[in-house]
């Protein structure tokens, strides 16, 4: 960003000048501040020779370069103009010199040389839409970075549980004290979760592409699929202390699912809800059935829904108060229930009191 024979910076430089004591020179060392976000804007500063970068926060992130500016141009008049604090950080790059003009000196200078409202209009639009360039590619930057970082964290949480199951069945399978059936156990465990674990690596990259293949749905025996599945989480929930207790006896009834996507939910939303339960707990599943759907409620003894964030739950990334997770994962429960052509809500239940996850699935084949 050079300035040209018109601008504000060049004409300053040249017959435009104040008497007395406008312009007042200033020198910076490398790396010496100018002015920082947030302070007053009480002068701008109009650059002779050197650098000076400008920084600005981006989101929560820390500041980032926007704009590099050289001899002629000039920085901070917006905070003078508008009577605002700084929006961002000027340092000098390299030993820089500059000449300083006040609020009052340049109103003053307006006043005597209307012209020069144009040249400032002119001179800012320009300047606007090169930062506001810089500023979006910026923000998409970091944005971009965030959210690998999320979905890192979010496949380091989801595979935590299964890679502590596959630890301790191949501890007990490799045992020379193991027998041979319980060799055989803990060689199916082993499988089932790698399994899982490449489940979990297909959603996962089903969820970033929008025009993904559609599920393979088929007629299963709801009965039949549910209860050694609920047996499965259960053996594996034990060891977090958690009970997992079925209310009532899973209906024989035939639906319409992509068995190991719908695994995937129960795992999620099971799994969720046994982080709300640190010191251990119970979880509830219902069965309910009618003549179109099969409606599932899990019911917990956890927390309960924070309220900051139920309106938020389905959301990508949406979470509250966890160590760990980033809320993928109901979003990835919300996209399944969808695909299977059935919905997806929770009841927040009493502060205190744990929260209750429903979802139904179409009855019939």
């Amino acid at each position: 960003m050079s300035a040209s024979d018109n601008s504000l910076g060049s004409l300053l430089g040249g017959s435009l000048r104040l008497p007395g004591n406008t312009g007042r020179t200033r020198r910076f060392s490398p790396g010496e501040v100018l002015f920082s976000a947030g302070e007053p804007g009480d002068g701008f500063y109009l650059i002779e020779s050197g650098r000076v970068q400008i920084f600005a926060a981006v989101g929560t992130g820390d500041p980032r370069l926007l704009a590099t500016l050289g001899p002629g141009d000039t920085v901070g008049e917006m905070a003078v103009l508008d009577d605002a604090p700084r929006s961002a950080t000027a340092r000098a790059e390299t030993a820089t010199e500059t000449r300083h003009m006040g609020r009052d000196e340049l109103l003053q200078l307006l006043e005597q040389q209307p012209g020069l409202a144009l040249i400032l209009i002119r001179e800012f639009s320009n300047r606007m839409r090169v930062l506001n360039a810089k500023y979006v590619d910026e923000v998409v930057q970091a944005e971009r970075l965030a959210v690998v970082g999320r979905f890192a964290g979010s496949i380091v949480h989801d595979f935590k549980n299964p890679l502590a199951v596959i630890g301790l069945a191949a501890e007990l399978a490799c045992s020379d004290h193991t027998s041979v059936p319980m060799r055989h156990k803990a060689q199916n465990r082993i499988a089932q979760q790698v399994d899982r674990m490449t489940n979990m690596l297909q959603e996962l990259i089903e969820f970033t592409k929008p025009s993904g293949q559609r599920p393979n749905l088929r007629p299963v025996d709801f009965s039949r699929y549910m209860v050694p599945l609920a047996e499965e989480i259960r053996q594996e929930l034990a060891e977090r202390r958690v009970i997992v207790m079925l209310e009532n006896a899973p209906p024989a009834v035939d639906v319409r699912v992509d068995p190991k996507r719908l695994s995937r939910l129960f795992h999620n939303l099971l799994n969720n809800a046994v982080d709300e339960m640190s010191a251990g707990g119970k979880i509830l599943l219902r069965f309910q059935q009618t003549a179109a759907e099969l409606r599932v409620d899990i019911e917990d003894t956890g927390r309960g829904i924070a309220p900051e964030i139920a309106a938020a739950l389905f959301t990508p990334f949406a979470t509250h108060g966890k160590a760990h997770g980033t809320g993928l994962g109901l979003t990835i429960c919300k996209k399944i229930i969808e695909d299977h052509g059935g919905k997806i809500w929770a009841a927040p239940g009493e502060p205190g009191k744990g929260a209750t996850f429903s979802f139904t699935l179409p009855v019939g084949t």
